[in-house]
């Protein structure tokens, strides 16, 4: 441990603060000094502290140890290596969320630059500044709506095929209030139509995800017509990756657009710190939850970059305010960023293509072997369901024998579907591996 200070620098703090030595300054802090040694190592230098965290480290196993097709919400893609680079920069990785409008301009203008690259990916309008994940993402949709209506509305549709973390979330965002959720109970195969009637005068929103948990991408276009034809809101969950290939949900309808943005070049990480996408149109910018950045001319001419509609959430009207978030995700904002900007509209449209097509080649080697069946007929981006012959608990404790991570077993989040895999496959899978896990599938079937 590295102590910065000295006797005498100890000394004289506690003497300003009054008091004689270190245990009277802890005296008025009641439980914070046990009467129990704790069970702490000897002293070490730091040669054998950095041996043993690395040797307690390489117990975990990740991607980079293990082929990969796990998914369900966390993507395991390439990331350019000036992603990092960019980010690891003082100006940027020391920087918080910007508070004050004094903040740097070159912080404001990344932030601005995330925004318009969200308003472009998502055929929307406007973006705010991000929210902590998609789960916090989809919650702050399900606020907005039942501000706009004033409370009114209180009735959510939410797709079952939404992401069940998702679903738990808004849960936990809604309990306590009159907000009434409805839909996330239909079967897994439900389609966009059984919605439908589920729809009425009372309801505030309508959520769908697309692709879909399940990986399935549909038209929704009829949805959202409804869906408006009752004068609610339509909002529109997307995995980012897939709109280099997939039509912007701006084009059919969505009102509100939110997304989960780790698949652009935010490393897995064990589980975050992820990126939350919120856009919706004009009309509804002012019950967006989250700081905006907006761009404008200074007394001299000169652009410049301002927090606009910034009073708000923590800010003065905080009794008003459609939500509590404090804080965007500027780092992983900028990453996303940076990675949308390194790939262009082109390079997007093609890692698109080599997910859809390697996730198709996989589905079908998949299917043509003996007990195997995909689960849904539905055109799919780069995830699918597949039934399997036996629990998929069991399929992917043999694939880990081989270091193969297997799919999301659907059974911890869809009772029925305990022999249901959810498969992933990314532009980091090589066809080699596609055709070795499919080996070892067929090892499990005749095993």
């Amino acid at each position: 441990m590295f102590l910065p200070h000295t006797d005498a620098e100890r000394k004289a703090m506690l003497k300003t603060i009054g008091v004689d030595n270190l245990e009277a300054f802890f005296e008025e802090l009641p439980g914070c000094k046990t009467e129990y040694p704790l069970n702490l190592p000897t002293p070490t230098t730091e040669i054998e502290a950095m041996a043993e965290i690395g040797f307690i480290a390489s117990a975990n196993e990740s991607v980079k140890d293990l082929t990969s097709f796990l998914g369900a919400g966390a993507y395991h893609h390439y990331i350019p290596a000036a992603v990092d680079f960019i980010l690891r920069r003082g100006e940027f990785y020391t920087a918080y969320t910007p508070y004050q409008p004094e903040i740097s301009q070159g912080t404001l203008q990344a932030i601005f630059e995330f925004q318009s690259l969200m308003a472009a990916l998502t055929g929307m309008e406007v973006s705010n500044a991000s929210h902590y994940d998609g789960a916090t993402a989809v919650a702050e949709a399900i606020n907005m709506a039942y501000a706009n209506f004033r409370g009114k509305r209180k009735k959510i549709v939410l797709s079952p095929a939404l992401h069940p973390h998702y679903r738990e979330t808004v849960h936990t965002y809604t309990q306590g209030t009159e907000i009434q959720i409805a839909g996330e109970n239909l079967p897994a195969h439900s389609t966009p139509e059984d919605l439908l009637a589920l729809i009425d005068g009372d309801t505030a929103l309508v959520a769908v995800q697309y692709p879909d948990f399940f990986g399935r991408v549909y038209d929704f276009s009829a949805l959202a017509e409804a869906t408006h034809a009752a004068k609610a809101l339509f909002a529109v969950h997307v995995n980012p990756m897939a709109l280099g290939l997939l039509t912007p949900p701006g084009e059919f309808g969505a009102d509100i657009v939110t997304g989960e943005g780790q698949p652009l070049g935010i490393p897995l990480s064990f589980g975050g710190p992820y990126l939350g996408i919120f856009t919706t149109r004009q009309q509804f910018v002012r019950k967006m939850a989250g700081r905006i950045v907006g761009e404008t001319v200074d007394s001299r001419g000169q652009r410049g970059y301002v927090l606009t509609l910034s009073t708000r959430e923590q800010h003065i009207r905080r009794e008003k305010a459609t939500s509590n978030i404090c804080t965007n995700q500027g780092l992983l904002a900028l990453a996303a960023s940076v990675y949308l900007s390194l790939l262009g509209k082109q390079g997007l449209a093609k890692v698109a293509e080599l997910n859809y097509h390697k996730a198709h080649y996989a589905a079908q080697q998949i299917a043509a072997l003996p007990g195997f069946e995909l689960c849904f007929e539905a055109p799919f981006f780069n995830e699918f369901a597949v039934h399997c012959p036996i629990s998929a608990d069991e399929i992917n404790a043999h694939l880990l024998e081989h270091d193969i991570l297997g799919g999301y077993a659907l059974g911890e989040a869809h009772p029925g579907m305990e022999n249901c895999l959810l498969i992933a496959v990314t532009e980091m899978i090589t066809r080699d591996e596609i055709d070795d896990f499919v080996a070892h599938l067929a090892e499990v079937r005749h095993g």
